[in-house]
């Protein structure tokens, strides 16, 4: 009976060992739930940024960190940073932002940062009142990818336009500037039409602008789009005016909005990286920071693509961009 009692004792002092164990790693793992993180990204209504808010939704649950999206339904960077404001008057603990307008945000972060409010950019590798920014990849690569397709496939020649989603938003420009320095000096009887295009991030508006130059200009031969509605409203409108084939078209988007276009040949080919997986990266990469983790090249955030960051000043870099092309865009990986 003794030996038993003995036996059961130790048994009992062996489960509670293994459960405190286990306790403690998940206290570790949910012991930033005090944090409060708001997402707040250029727009709340597309499907891109609806994507980034799935992401932001599946970190909170899986860590227990009160992350958050909050933001304004259409791209203004005036009602962006009234968002912000709102924010830092809660008292937020930090705030990832994806920013629709750099210059219009720079003051209200500042104030953001003074208040202690760790800041984290997404898409703005050139701000300054950060703590840090979190970039998919390098801007200018990803830019040139897009023109090195359309240069080929145009065999080198023939008018081009750009579309940004605003002529202040900073990726969408270096991803452009970058194609555009490839084209003069690896295509130059290529040849940019007019400005760069300005859609507000809008599909419609993209169908309306291209429209109108290709309808004014029979020599333009290719298309890049930058905000993820540009490509699908460029191809709208290539269709509608019997150009299919004729204008090539590769920009940013996802299969969910684009998808359609890439499968007929109407757009050559679509990149993108996972938004809800860039969420996840911003609002880990503020619980780092707000715990105080030193952090540099190497860092592994958990995250596809986000798991051998290159820190270059306050810039990490991953390596996260997807191409989708007529021979992948039915994958069910990229079914978002």
């Amino acid at each position: 009976m003794k030996k038993a009692l003995i036996l059961a004792l130790a048994m009992l002092m062996l489960v509670s060992s293994v459960a405190f164990a286990a306790g403690s790693q998940e206290a570790a793992a949910t012991g930033k739930k005090d944090y409060r993180i708001a997402v707040v990204p250029k727009l709340t209504s597309i499907a891109w940024f609806q994507r980034m808010e799935v992401g932001v939704k599946e970190y909170a649950k899986q860590t227990g960190v009160d992350a958050f999206y909050t933001g304004p339904s259409e791209g203004d960077g005036a009602l962006q940073a009234q968002a912000i404001e709102d924010l830092i008057s809660q008292g937020v603990d930090a705030i990832c932002v994806v920013p629709f307008s750099t210059s219009a945000l720079e003051p209200v972060l500042k104030k953001a940062r003074e208040a202690g409010i760790v800041v984290i950019s997404h898409e703005a590798s050139g701000m300054t009142n950060i703590d840090y920014d979190i970039e998919a990849f390098d801007n200018a690569e990803y830019g040139r990818h897009f023109m090195e397709t359309l240069g080929k496939i145009t065999g080198g020649k023939g008018e081009y336009l750009f579309t940004v989603g605003s002529l202040t938003s900073e990726s969408h420009n270096q991803w452009v500037d970058a194609a555009k320095e490839l084209q003069m000096q690896k295509f130059p009887q290529m040849k940019q039409y007019g400005d760069k295009i300005e859609t507000a991030d809008n599909q419609s508006t993209s169908y309306n602008k291209v429209k109108e130059a290709l309808t004014a200009n029979p020599n333009i031969a290719a298309i890049q789009g930058s905000a993820m509605p540009d490509v699908a409203g460029a191809a709208l409108a290539v269709e509608e005016l019997g150009l299919a084939g004729k204008v090539k078209i590769a920009g940013t988007s996802l299969v969910s909005v684009a998808g359609k276009y890439v499968k007929n040949g109407t757009i050559e080919m679509i990149s993108f990286w996972d938004p809800a997986l860039a969420g996840k990266a911003m609002v880990e990469l503020a619980v780092r920071v707000l715990d105080g983790e030193k952090v540099g090249t190497g860092l592994d955030l958990g995250v596809p693509g986000y798991d051998k960051l290159t820190l270059d000043g306050k810039v990490f870099y991953g390596q996260a961009w997807i191409d989708v092309t007529k021979a992948n865009v039915d994958d069910p990986a990229y079914a978002f």
